[in-house]
């Protein structure tokens, strides 16, 4: 009973960096608590008295686990209908106060680390995001110390080229979402082209269960065109303005039920991209405030 007891206290102190960890890894939260409840399960079989350092072996389990759920991923996004975004989170304010962290959990980041082998993703999330030891990250992927070194160059170096412009301030970003929703509700689109960056590009993803734009769409007069003939067909729905994922976002219902979550990347005061998660499958994190830490 006091083992039990100890490894739940472990498990417990550490849930959110684990969670953070595997959601980073994954870019969906419903795969990142199941990748927890198997971490949880193997956890609890370890003998605690040959542990050294509990929080470093609980994410090295997370990560394993991470990896193994990441390839099954990989192949399920292969048959995704239409364009893949990952799962929207409703964070608590203090998310966006973190600028790495919000970075590190964006839309724009996420997929961004979409783009990296699974290995190259675990060894940037865990080095760049967290700031592990080269050791225990190499102990976490099963590579040498030597490997993890240049899988981290490789990696960063990739992620570099193409990772979002520098964050703004939580203020100013609301200022801009206040506005971006005034314009949209009011069709007003002298107001919309002055707040989108010139190549503010706009993604949609539907699973197939919902209408959502096929591929994306750049240009600020071809989004702004697109806000607008769009946003009509929401007549009646309810608007929220909140966080996620560490950044502004509008949330549209109907009838009580999520219907859009669409959020807003902004960079140097303008729009710069454009979330819509239509799927109603990756809503079922938006009725509460996640936890996220680093």
């Amino acid at each position: 009973m006091i083992g039990t007891t100890a490894a739940t206290d472990a498990f417990v102190a550490h849930r959110n960096l684990l969670f953070t960890v595997a959601y980073e890894m994954l870019g969906s939260a419903a795969d990142a608590e199941d990748v927890l409840q198997e971490t949880w399960l193997r956890w609890i079989g370890v003998d605690l008295a040959e542990v050294r350092d509990q929080r470093a072996y609980l994410v090295r389990i997370t990560t394993r686990q991470a990896l193994s759920r990441l390839r099954t991923l990989g192949r399920r996004k292969e048959s995704y209908v239409g364009q893949w975004l990952p799962e929207p989170l409703l964070t608590a304010p203090d998310v966006a106060e973190d600028v790495e962290l919000a970075e590190s959990v964006s839309m724009a980041m996420l997929l961004v680390l979409e783009t990296l082998t699974p290995t190259e993703r675990a060894v940037f999330v865990l080095r760049e995001v967290f700031d592990l030891p080269y050791d225990e990250i190499a102990a976490a992927v099963d590579k040498s110390a030597a490997a993890v070194r240049q899988i981290a160059h490789r990696a960063r170096a990739h992620v570099a080229s193409r990772r979002p412009r520098g964050p703004v301030s939580p203020a100013e970003s609301r200022e801009v979402l206040d506005a971006f929703h005034r314009a949209v509700e009011t069709g007003d689109l002298r107001g919309l082209l002055d707040l989108l960056a010139p190549d503010v590009v706009a993604f949609g993803d539907g699973g197939g269960l919902r209408s959502a734009l096929p591929h994306p769409i750049v240009g600020a007069d071809k989004v702004a065109r697109v806000l607008t003939t769009g946003w009509r067909r929401f007549g009646d729905s309810a608007f929220d303005t909140t966080s996620v994922n560490g950044h502004p976002a509008l949330v549209m219902r109907r009838e009580g039920a999520v219907d859009t979550v669409l959020a807003l990347r902004i960079d140097d005061g303008l729009i710069t991209g454009l979330y819509a998660v239509r799927n109603p499958e990756k809503h079922s994190h938006m009725d509460r405030v996640t936890a996220l830490s680093r």
